[in-house]
């Protein structure tokens, strides 16, 4: 297991002490009202403890991309009253993240306070890991909490930079992530499963090349996997794919049987005429029955079966993207069935089961299952950028420090 300090290595008295702490607070909105409060609710337990423990709490995190301009659109105050009511405290709102203003206002909190620092990105120096920036940063505190896995593959000031400056910890939402990702492809339990979907292979050339090295079955869903069967000599009539990726499709066929990695694509497939909900032409079909005038839109009951079987042979599974597209019925069945299958044999005990991106936790959501993984991660970035086996600034500059120390964690 990789290293790093946690908050158990904290003074347990924190007060007169000061904690910066690296959330993600961008969340969606809808006006002044938070549509999702995910990745609020997931910074919680650190910032209430860390408050419990008396130190004055300084939440850190961008809001949207302002690119060095102060608006007020993407000002984080807008964020003070969600947290408030979540924590159950008061929670103050500081109109910078740096500088003489926002020290000033630090010196006029008490010990269990919680303060909400101003958008880190309405400075340019943020995104360009400006070293002055972190360490005027850093100036507001006397330790650094990153417990924002879902922005820690960014080398940011306020992610990467800021370590430099002062002792660094992983929060508790980060180190329940980077526990979890460590049991899925760090010591995985084997046979280990991957389920990977998306429209493109482009966007996940690195995430497929890497797990074939990694994982002992590799279960290919969505419009990717129309491409892999095209490159097979399949006609998938007028499916979404990419027949210029044929070359990459077959390297990494070719890299699978190196590796002894099984993949699996649907040999029946759910297929229509339009794109449209419940549309009056769809039909099951065997791969190579495909019409031309037809598209593949979800994984077949047959195919279906036979992965919930290879499934029930596994010990570890990861999970990102839809088999099929699941907005739209009925071609969310396949990603519905699958997903029941994989958060029974989880709930049983026989399988070790994570998962990540945004269209796999609204797909995980929709079957019902998203409760029954072991677990579930908000991060999309970052979360692919782990699957692809890259390092992520924010991670390893924890490691590093704690690597330093020479002190067991």
């Amino acid at each position: 297991m990789p290293k790093f300090n946690t908050l158990d290595d904290l003074p347990d008295d924190l007060t007169g002490k000061t904690v910066l702490v690296r959330a993600d607070l961008n969340v969606p909105m809808d006006g002044a009202k938070v549509t999702d409060d995910t990745r609020l609710r997931a910074m919680l337990p650190s910032v209430l403890e860390l408050s419990d423990r008396g130190a004055i709490v300084l939440l850190l995190s961008h809001f949207g991309r302002p690119k060095g301009e102060t608006r007020p659109d993407m000002s984080l105050a807008q964020l003070v009253l969600p947290i408030h009511r979540l924590a159950g405290r008061s929670v103050r709102f500081i109109e910078d993240c740096q500088g003489p203003e926002a020290e000033r206002a630090v010196t006029t909190m008490l010990p269990g306070n919680i303060g909400v620092l101003e958008n880190t990105r309405f400075h340019l120096g943020e995104e360009k890991n400006d070293p002055a920036l972190a360490k005027a940063m850093a100036a507001l505190g006397d330790y650094y909490v990153n417990d924002g896995f879902s922005v820690s593959h960014r080398a940011h000031a306020s992610t990467e930079g800021i370590t430099h400056h002062l002792p660094s910890f992983a929060g508790r939402a980060m180190e329940r992530e980077l526990q979890a990702l460590q049991r899925a492809l760090g010591e995985p339990e084997r046979p280990v499963a991957a389920v990977v979907g998306g429209a493109k292979i482009s966007t996940k050339l690195g995430v497929l090349t890497h797990l074939v090295r990694k994982v002992d079955h590799l279960i290919i869903g969505g419009a990717m996997a129309n491409t892999f069967l095209a490159a097979r000599g399949v006609d998938v009539g007028k499916s979404l794919a990419e027949h210029d990726m044929a070359g990459e499709a077959n390297a990494i066929f070719d890299r699978a049987d190196e590796a002894g990695c099984t993949i699996h694509l649907p040999y029946d497939v759910v297929v229509a005429k339009e794109f449209a909900a419940n549309p009056p032409s769809v039909r099951t079909c065997n791969v190579h029955e495909v019409a031309p005038d037809e598209m593949i839109l979800d994984v077949g009951p047959a195919a279906v079966e036979a992965l919930a079987d290879a499934l029930k042979t596994c010990r570890t599974l990861v999970w990102n993207g839809p088999l099929g597209a699941f907005e739209t019925p009925p071609f969310d069945t396949a990603t519905v069935s699958l997903a029941q299958t994989a958060a029974a044999l989880t709930k049983s005990g026989s399988l070790v089961s994570v998962a990540g991106g945004g269209d796999t936790v609204a797909a995980l959501n929709h079957a019902g299952a998203a409760a029954d993984f072991t677990f579930v991660s908000t991060a999309g970035g970052a979360f692919l950028e782990w699957m692809e086996g890259r390092t992520l600034p924010g991670v390893a500059a924890l490691q590093q420090q704690a690597e330093a120390t020479h002190e067991p964690v």
